[in-house]
């Protein structure tokens, strides 16, 4: 995924997503990481998942604690996207290509993680998250 086809939104809250595993002493920057960051962003994501009917404090404290609970490494001065993220991360490219977007926003990694069977799938279902309720707020904010 080429990185200049990103928003910036999307950039930042994959930085931000590094910067909270590397806070966190975690191995790896998990799909849990960036959805935690894009919930913490202004102008993030949160308007957008109201929108959708998902229960945004529930899912943000449930990212959150999800976070806590990952393994910690002592001493590790380099860290790199999990598999599980980088799954995600080419699913949301795919969900690009295929609205032949010209750009990779978050919302679309948002689309991603509401068809992913992982932790953070399981949890943004569990708070509402659906990919119909998402893809109607998505259209409606695009026009």
């Amino acid at each position: 995924m080429r990185q200049d086809k990103l928003t910036t939104k999307f950039q930042e809250a994959l930085s931000d997503a590094q910067s909270l595993a590397l806070g966190n002493d975690n191995g790896y920057i998990e799909p849990i990481h960036l959805l935690a960051a894009m919930l913490r962003q202004d102008d993030g994501p949160r308007a957008l998942l109201e929108r959708a009917g998902v229960n945004v404090g529930g899912l943000t404290q449930a990212a959150d604690a999800a976070v806590k609970k990952l393994p910690q490494v002592q001493g590790q001065d380099q860290i790199q996207v999990s598999s599980e993220l980088a799954k995600l991360l080419q699913a949301t490219e795919k969900e690009a290509i295929k609205r032949n977007d010209q750009f990779i926003a978050g919302e679309l990694f948002l689309l991603a993680v509401a068809d992913s069977k992982s932790e953070v799938g399981r949890l943004a279902k569990e708070n509402g998250l659906t990919r119909k309720a998402l893809e109607a707020a998505i259209d409606a904010v695009r026009g």
